[in-house]
């Protein structure tokens, strides 16, 4: 079996948790999914795998793979892709989904940008904070943030985002702010739909990881509710730093565990099938990546243009 099979089976492994669900994301069995993660175990000479009754998650070699391995799933597609248009300038509609949280932020000014390069391209970017299915649904793409989901099609880790944890200074003040993880219990938590918690949050302080447990109190797939709820004094949420970043400077909100790093969060791209050679859909993702990168190290960014136009209202 190829190599390239053998690191897509385990990052799909990887970025499911489980070699059940990689298996059905797979289309294969499970006992094939174990068989092909041992195979490359073997070819690299290292166990990449701690398996449990929960799950699998990455030994310290299989961090170092699975980084690896994205970086050259992603160049075979980009090389594909750009194979299939060497005489071709970027045209047609391309067709995006996209939560609300990374539309404002991240890829709604990318694809303003892209649009003003290329005069041919008919970018149609809908916003929707539920997990379309790429396939069934006719999209080119989907950027999803927490989880994969269940869909058709395939989908490949692309960064990561810093997170806080945040509520009112009232809020804090009425129910008592919490000085250790396991004080979490006491607050009620306001979820986002992607950001299924299963019962904690592991939080790092010094390099030691802590388990916070969670206690929801409201779940919604509506960014603009929860912040409202949150801001009602209702409990506190999760989010994207650079999303709140003002919020906090300005004393609007007020970091949950401030000595405490709350976790990253993955983003994904999902889109049809890894056989499919689109140029354009490479370049968006390539650029989607970047600015992730850039939100994660701000220090190391180049001033960048502001967009004039407000990107508050769903694009389509």
């Amino acid at each position: 079996m190829d190599r390239l099979t053998l690191l897509e089976t385990f990052t799909v492994a990887l970025d499911e948790g489980s070699l059940n669900r990689a298996a059905q994301r797979r289309s294969l069995t499970q006992s094939a999914i174990s068989q092909q993660i041992k195979q490359l175990e073997q070819l690299i000479g290292q166990q990449l795998l701690h398996r449990t009754a929960q799950g699998v998650r990455a030994t310290r070699a299989g961090e170092l793979v699975y980084d690896h391995a994205q970086g050259l799933l992603g160049g075979y597609d980009r090389m594909l892709a750009e194979l299939s248009v060497l005489d071709t300038s970027l045209s047609g509609v391309f067709r995006i989904s996209v939560n609300t949280f990374l539309a404002r932020k991240v890829v709604g000014p990318l694809l303003l940008e892209l649009d003003q390069q290329h005069e041919d391209l008919n970018i149609v970017m809908r916003v929707d904070d539920r997990l379309v299915n790429v396939v069934r649904e006719n999209f080119d793409l989907a950027i999803r943030s927490g989880r994969l989901g269940d869909t058709d099609g395939v989908g490949r880790r692309i960064g990561e985002i810093e997170t806080v944890l945040f509520a009112t200074s009232g809020y804090l003040d009425n129910i008592g702010r919490p000085q250790r993880p396991e004080d979490l219990k006491r607050l009620k938590f306001i979820q986002y739909h992607e950001d299924q918690t299963k019962g904690f949050f592991p939080m790092l302080r010094d390099g030691v990881e802590s388990l916070a447990p969670i206690r929801v109190g409201f779940t919604a797939d509506d960014p603009e509710l929860i912040m409202r709820a949150v801001s009602n004094g209702a409990g506190y949420t999760r989010a994207p730093l650079f999303f709140v970043q003002e919020l906090l400077r300005s004393g609007t909100y007020e970091r949950v565990l401030p000595d405490w790093t709350a976790p990253n969060k993955d983003i994904f791209a999902v889109y049809p099938s890894r056989h499919s050679r689109d140029r354009r859909r490479e370049l968006i993702i390539d650029g989607i990546a970047e600015r992730l990168q850039e939100a994660l190290h701000p220090q190391d960014r180049p001033p960048r243009a502001q967009s004039p136009l407000d990107l508050s209202a769903t694009i389509t």
